[in-house]
């Protein structure tokens, strides 16, 4: 089964479907389900066999587990937006008496609050949540693997911290917080705690075997911030549209790009990889573009959403079973299927509407010590200091109120830049950080550090 909108070519529509096809066959799933988002839009829905006897279709539900962190990570960015919290807050500051609140906030959200990977046993995914009535039963009696901020280390009890902070901030359940504030809001109405029909059962199949075997679904209790939702293909378009632009009913672009933003030292072998987590989102390359998203999986289900910022991409795919299908690769196929057939349109270039002389002045050729930038300003109102050749330091500035500049990227982000005139108002040099950029090569006029040889430039001979 395939259902279609308008915006994708014939040709791309078989090719995504083509992709699932192919994904649930070779993975063995009993089903399975994706979407597409581009420009913000939901352009392609597509499903592979059968949930109950029909095709699944956007509003069947199936569990999507460790993408349930991306939302409780929404949560605790609107607490912070709000003033509630500051993300280096230790935990212990809202949230006492945990034994592990000298993590911070964001230490809980990007994995590096040394926490164990998982609950003490028993199994805690295959186990009801009533078992673990308090914290103390979810994070054992040595929280601790790692010292606190070192490395990263994936932490589902790490999630269930921020979830209880989100309570205890709010005053109210967890679930009840996020269908107030993030799912409402969005539209999100088939995304819940609790699986609402129609839905896909989840199953186990026998790796030697095509055989199926019937999987419980637990009521994860403390561990629900960290992979108790349902959602559907539909739903998780929308939000992947959300997590791409921004709503600022719920989050803001800005906080949204600060949730992309890797957080953690990588271990060895994602640097090798190109992985990297942030607050409550993971990027990871595929075929030359970097996504940002999550993957989930729960005994029964696998779930991954994707997007490329770039391309303006997104993709979901759902499906039911324990293992099988990689649907971390499925998912970058599908954005790249759509963004390399279907390559974004870039906006037209506008000039700006008007240029402040002063800052207009500041454009063209700089140079730190020898080495040449090229400092532009474009219509969005920001300078951008870029090497004039090879590899080098680069990053956007926004304008400040006193006249300076702050960085925005890279090297240079919080950094200050400004303009550093004469007693005449003509600009001596640039003030980056400290770092002096002249007009010319150590320029003899401007207040270089070290000085400028009198006898100016020379050869040998």
């Amino acid at each position: 089964m395939t259902t279609t909108q308008d915006g994708l070519l014939p040709g791309t529509r078989r090719a995504l479907l083509h992709r699932i096809a192919v994904a649930q066959s070779e993975g063995r799933a009993p089903s399975l389900a994706a979407a597409v988002v581009r420009d913000g839009r939901t352009v392609w829905h597509g499903a592979r066999t059968s949930v109950d006897g029909h095709g699944p279709d956007e509003d069947t539900q199936y569990r999507i587990g460790s993408i349930t962190k991306t939302f409780t990570a929404v949560l605790v960015l609107r607490l912070r937006d709000e003033g509630l919290l500051d993300l280096r807050d230790p935990l212990e500051k809202h949230l006492p008496g945990t034994g592990a609140g000298g993590a911070t906030v964001a230490d809980l959200l990007a994995h590096t609050g040394g926490l164990a990977a998982e609950t003490p046993p028993p199994w805690w995914e295959r186990t009801p949540g009533t078992m673990r009535p308090e914290l103390a039963d979810v994070l054992g009696e040595q929280p601790l693997v790692h010292p606190v901020g070192r490395r990263f280390h994936y932490s589902n009890p790490g999630y269930t911290l921020l979830g209880a902070l989100v309570e205890e901030l709010r005053g109210a359940p967890w679930e009840e917080v996020l269908r107030r504030e993030v799912l409402d809001p969005l539209g999100l109405h088939r995304t819940s705690g609790q699986p609402r029909a129609p839905h896909a059962g989840g199953w186990a199949v026998h790796p030697w075997a095509d055989v199926l075997l019937p999987e419980p679904a637990e009521d994860l209790g403390l561990m629900a911030p960290a992979g108790q939702l349902w959602s559907t293909t539909g739903d998780l378009a929308r939000f992947a549209a959300f997590l791409g632009r921004g709503d600022d009913r719920v989050l803001s672009a800005a906080s949204l790009r600060e949730m992309r933003t890797p957080a953690a030292p990588p271990e060895a072998f994602d640097v090798a990889a190109g992985y990297a987590y942030c607050l409550g989102l993971e990027i990871r390359p595929a075929d030359g573009r970097l996504l940002v998203g999550h993957s989930g999986s729960l005994p029964g289900f696998l779930a991954s959403l994707a997007f490329s910022p770039e391309d303006d991409v997104a993709a979901v795919v759902l499906a039911n079973c324990t293992s099988g299908p990689q649907l971390t690769a499925v998912c970058g196929d599908l954005v790249g299927i759509v963004a390399e057939a279907e390559p974004r349109i870039p906006e037209p270039w506008r000039p700006l509407r008007e240029a402040d002389p002063s800052v207009l002045e500041l454009a063209g050729p700089w140079y730190w010590g020898t080495q040449a930038f090229a400092l532009r300003l474009s219509a969005d109102g920001l300078l951008a200091l870029e090497p004039l050749s090879g590899n080098g330091r680069r990053s956007r500035f926004r304008p400040d109120a006193d006249g300076g500049w702050t960085g925005l990227e890279g090297y240079y982000a919080g950094e200050r830049l400004r303009a550093v005139r004469r007693a005449d108002g003509s600009v001596s040099h640039l003030d980056l950080g400290s770092f002096v950029l002249t007009r010319q090569p150590y320029d003899e006029t401007a207040p270089v550090p070290g000085g400028v040889d009198p006898r100016g430039w020379r050869g040998i001979g």
